[in-house]
């Protein structure tokens, strides 16, 4: 009988254990390498639709007098330590609107493992190129100035609007294409081409909204970003224009989703982007399918 060299049974030995490292978690370590920014537990769709996600969740106000280049605003962000740092959005609300009408995405986005900045505008009545410098000032506040900065990734930054706002984070997104994620709701704008835009975006729009009319905005604007930079469209069936100033589930669920996807690297959350939600909820949902 031919004799095993000792070496080679340290590496079976090495191998049974990865072997068994695989059935027991799932994954290996050179899989968990490829995802660093994976947090929290494996998805769900009830969890998604769930009022708060896994991460218990703090708040700190950011005065006006404090910053320049935007607002203030306020910073909502997941309690523990003990995960690393996250990934970062920043939010604007829209014309002659404040922070407080849109305020409910700051938890509810933070709780699935975000920072999250809720900005207050220089003036309520900012047109979408200022809202869109004002987000990107906020993110360098949040990443080099603010109180809770060591918790932030400053390399896996977002931004996200409403209305004058999501028209705001379409202007971001274009002139910062080092962004991860952009998710504009009822985005307004007058420019109605985005083809320079390389930054994964997300726009949800409101059947009936009839300030930013899914025909000449959202749609118009979905349609001119390249395919190559990652996109999707979510119309929600019979929304106004007003739909963000109220929790709405699946704007929370594409948005985590999406937010999860591109700015954590996180491809569990693929099986909610592609092919995506369908219920009576929803009148239109297209996306290109990320790109593993």
């Amino acid at each position: 009988m031919t004799s095993v060299p000792k070496r080679a049974l340290r590496w079976l030995a090495v191998a049974a254990t990865a072997v068994t490292l695989v059935t027991s978690a799932g994954v290996t370590s050179a899989q968990a390498a490829d995802n660093p920014y994976e947090r929290g537990p494996a998805p769900t769709l009830s969890a998604l639709q769930a009022s708060r996600g896994p991460y218990a969740v703090s708040q700190t106000s950011v005065s006006s007098l404090s910053v320049t280049g935007f607002g203030g605003g306020e910073i909502y962000y997941p309690t523990t330590t003990s995960d690393g740092t996250f990934g970062a959005i920043a939010i604007s609300p829209g014309f002659t609107a404040y922070w407080s009408s849109i305020s409910w995405l700051g938890p509810r986005l933070a709780s699935h493992g975000f920072v999250v900045i809720g900005i207050e505008t220089n003036t309520t009545g900012d047109q979408p190129a200022s809202r869109g410098r004002q987000l990107l000032a906020a993110l360098d506040y949040l990443t080099q100035r603010s109180s809770v900065r060591g918790r932030v990734d400053a390399t896996r930054l977002a931004v996200g609007g409403h209305s004058m706002g999501g028209g705001g984070s379409l202007e971001a997104a274009s002139d910062r294409p080092s962004l991860q994620a952009a998710v504009p709701l009822a985005p307004w704008n007058t420019d109605k081409s985005w083809s320079e835009l390389r930054v994964p975006t997300l726009i949800i729009g409101g059947e009936n909204d009839s300030i930013a009319s899914v025909t000449s905005h959202s749609i118009p604007f979905y349609n001119s970003i390249p395919a190559s930079a990652e996109k999707a469209y979510l119309e929600l069936n019979n929304a106004s224009h007003f739909f963000p100033q109220s929790t709405n589930t699946p704007t929370a669920v594409q948005s985590v989703a999406w937010l999860k996807r591109f700015v954590d690297n996180d491809t569990r959350y693929d099986q909610f982007i592609c092919p995506g939600p369908s219920s009576t909820s929803i009148s239109d949902y297209r996306s290109t399918c990320p790109i593993a």
